[in-house]
């Protein structure tokens, strides 16, 4: 029988679990679409404990895992203020940051748990309205953010190294 997978709050201590996880997901997810090089950039930027370190110490950012107790976690979520780039954003605007789950796990619910839990820390945090930044070519992800309300506003250049992805801003 397989452990229950829980979500937790990831604290400062967690960052090479969160440096890993990002890593993996990110990889996993879009590694194929990048040079080599653009992505080894994108990764000793984004994904090292000291990146993540900095992310985990800031006290209006809030970054959970899901897993089972005591294992890597296979699935993560931040949220935070929004910094996406939008024209006369709104002073108090939260934004879901990141929302992966290992490809081995999905499809079990795990990134709607994410969602409602970093949702609800959101709406808790008095963050007003939300955002999701998503790439434009992911149908699957666009089709789950709008079963929770948002609609795409916008659209913006994400660097990977010196590839720039077209992705989409998404509010509700």
């Amino acid at each position: 029988m397989n452990a229950p997978l829980v979500i937790r709050r990831a604290t400062v201590a967690d960052a090479v679990s969160l440096a890993r996880i990002t890593e993996l997901t990110f990889t996993e997810t879009f590694g194929h679409l990048y040079p080599p090089e653009d992505l080894a950039e994108y990764v000793r930027g984004n994904c090292t404990p000291a990146s993540c370190r900095k992310l985990l110490e800031d006290p209006k950012l809030a970054a959970w895992f899901i897993g089972a107790e005591g294992a890597a976690p296979v699935g993560y979520a931040t949220a935070a203020s929004c910094k996406l780039p939008i024209e006369n954003r709104e002073p108090n605007a939260g934004e879901v940051r990141q929302l992966y789950v290992l490809a081995t796990h999905q499809n079990q619910r795990l990134g709607a748990k994410l969602l409602d839990t970093a949702l609800g820390w959101l709406t808790e945090q008095k963050f007003s309205p939300l955002y999701i930044g998503v790439w434009s070519q992911n149908y699957g992800a666009q089709r789950f953010y709008e079963r929770y309300g948002f609609k795409k506003v916008g659209e913006y250049g994400f660097p990977v190294g010196k590839t720039v992805d077209h992705e989409f801003i998404l509010k509700r």
